[in-house]
């Protein structure tokens, strides 16, 4: 890449970085000492002994050498401070390691995608210490076994190096999930297990010092320094969700986990980068310590998060968008879509209407519009002000709570349900379940209601809403079906099902077992 001139280089701006961050680290030392307690070490006494004669710590300066000097206290108080935090926070993150099915990437395949077996490392962070672990959805996406590897001490040598065998690893078990916010909850076996606390209640500035710690590529325990860039910024308008922008070092295998304060506190936890490269730019994405423990929350009560929601969609405004159709502002939220019969449409919402307060609450950006909704209760009527062409309105309306899929079928599977071959319980598409996922490709065949715990089966790599519409060619339209293709087979046959996931179709295939 050339470099324009009156542009600084690399080098520049790299010196340049380290300045201010060496600056705002001994801005922020006083502080750290004064909400710790930390006192630095007293200097060691000058008197010097014969056995400091004879086996002096540094060797006599060559000419030419400029002899090393002791650091000054103010650097040694700093450094003391960080050895100390990272101490603190480390035993608290974990490695997540994951085996399950994905689709294999193929530009050639339009409309089947084949399923492969596929591995991936993660981060994730302790938040009680039973063992509950917070990580990335993302990370644990369709997961078949589930890993949390613990930390072993740290080390001051490499000849203290532990062996691998060493390390503690434990089966996880998901608990649950939020594909939109991208937070997963893992449950493991453990008690008196090390902590960090969310920092839900610390107020986080641009130019903080911040921390990150995970296993960047498999590389385990991690530490990286930066500091916040932003403290709210949205990478897509059209998408709620707002993040923490860190220049915190940030690659593959953080994602999960935390971004910590210089108390140790989450304050977010990596979720994702801008890169080119496909490694670490300086451009790192947290979601921020409230959202996680609000998702963390709802996650370990109910297994899925609640949501609120009317029946509108809305958007933020553009200065274009605001000219195309002549909206009287050009910032803000505006209605896109409202579903015919729907509560929003009951209550007089109409689309190009632009949302002024929910709840009481100004709107500005599609955020705020989205975490009113995430905490209105779903039992009472929600407060919409509105700006509907230059007409302000008050609209009162009904509430629903919105169900995800597994959520509706988890309460649906019998014991009558169960293929046995398979490991998982079944359920037939009729015209009940046809109703609740309206949008299959294939009208017909066995939904997967989730898998049976107390059976050991092949490992399948299907999934809770997979759609089974084909095995070895032959067409599945109803749970016997399938039970009495499965009973012409034997273990050891390869057997290829053909389902459908997410809209899409595609294969899985396994030998029988």
């Amino acid at each position: 890449m050339s470099i324009l001139r009156g542009q600084p280089s690399q080098q520049e701006l790299f010196a340049w970085k380290g300045l201010c961050l060496l600056g705002a680290l001994l801005l922020a030392l006083p502080l750290w000492a004064q909400s710790t307690g930390a006192q630095p070490e007293a200097p060691a006494p000058s008197a010097k002994s014969k056995s400091d004669t004879a086996k002096p710590d540094t060797h006599a300066a060559k000419p030419g050498e400029i002899p090393p000097t002791e650091a000054a206290p103010i650097f040694q108080q700093l450094n003391a401070a960080m050895e100390q935090l990272v101490a603190k926070v480390s035993p608290a993150v974990v490695q997540i390691q994951v085996t399950g099915y994905g689709p294999l990437e193929d530009k050639s395949q339009a409309n089947t995608a084949l399923i492969v077996r596929q591995h991936a490392v993660g981060s994730g962070v302790i938040v009680d210490p039973s063992g509950y672990i917070i990580t990335n959805a993302h990370v644990v996406a369709n997961a078949q076994q589930i890993r949390v590897i613990l930390p072993l001490p740290s080390i001051d040598s490499p000849f203290q190096l532990e062996p691998v065998g060493k390390n503690r690893v434990l089966d996880a078990k998901l608990i649950g999930f939020d594909t939109n916010i991208d937070l997963a909850l893992l449950k493991v076996q453990g008690k008196d297990l090390p902590t960090l606390l969310l920092g839900t209640k610390r107020r986080v500035h641009q130019g903080q010092l911040v921390f990150a710690i995970g296993s960047p590529e498999g590389l385990q325990s991690t530490v990286t320094l930066g500091v916040v860039s932003a403290v709210g910024r949205q990478p897509d308008p059209d998408k709620p969700m707002v993040y923490i922008q860190t220049d915190a070092p940030i690659n593959p295998g953080n994602s999960g986990g935390p971004l910590l304060d210089s108390e140790g506190f989450v304050v977010g936890i990596n979720t994702f980068i801008l890169s080119e490269s496909g490694g670490s730019q300086g451009l790192g994405f947290a979601i921020p310590a409230r959202v996680v423990s609000f998702v963390y929350d709802s996650l370990r009560k109910y297994g899925h998060v609640h949501r609120s929601v009317i029946g509108a969609t809305a958007q933020t405004i553009t200065p274009s968008l605001a000219k195309g159709l002549g909206l009287p502002r050009t910032y803000g939220v505006v209605v896109s879509d409202v579903r015919p019969g729907g509560p929003a449409e009951a209550a007089g919402l109409k689309i190009q209407d632009i949302v002024l307060a929910a709840d009481d609450r100004p709107v500005r950006t599609l955020p705020v519009l989205t975490a009113s909704m995430y905490l209105h209760p779903t039992d009472e009527v929600l407060k919409l002000d509105v700006l509907s062409g230059t007409e302000k309105k008050t609209l009162y309306v009904p509430v629903l709570e919105q169900k995800d899929q597994e959520d509706q079928l988890s309460g649906m599977g019998h014991e009558t349900d169960l293929v046995p071959q398979l490991a998982i319980l079944g359920l037939t598409v009729d015209s009940t379940i046809r109703k609740m996922v309206p949008d299959l490709r294939v009208p017909s065949g066995v939904i997967v209601v989730g898998r049976a715990a107390d059976l050991i089966g092949p490992d399948t790599g299907l999934n809770a809403g997979d759609v089974i519409h084909a095995l070895n060619g032959k067409p599945i339209d109803s749970v016997d079906t399938l039970r009495a293709l499965l009973q012409q087979t034997k273990i050891g046959d390869s057997l290829a099902l053909q389902i459908e996931r997410g809209g899409q179709l595609s294969y899985v295939s396994f030998d029988l077992e």
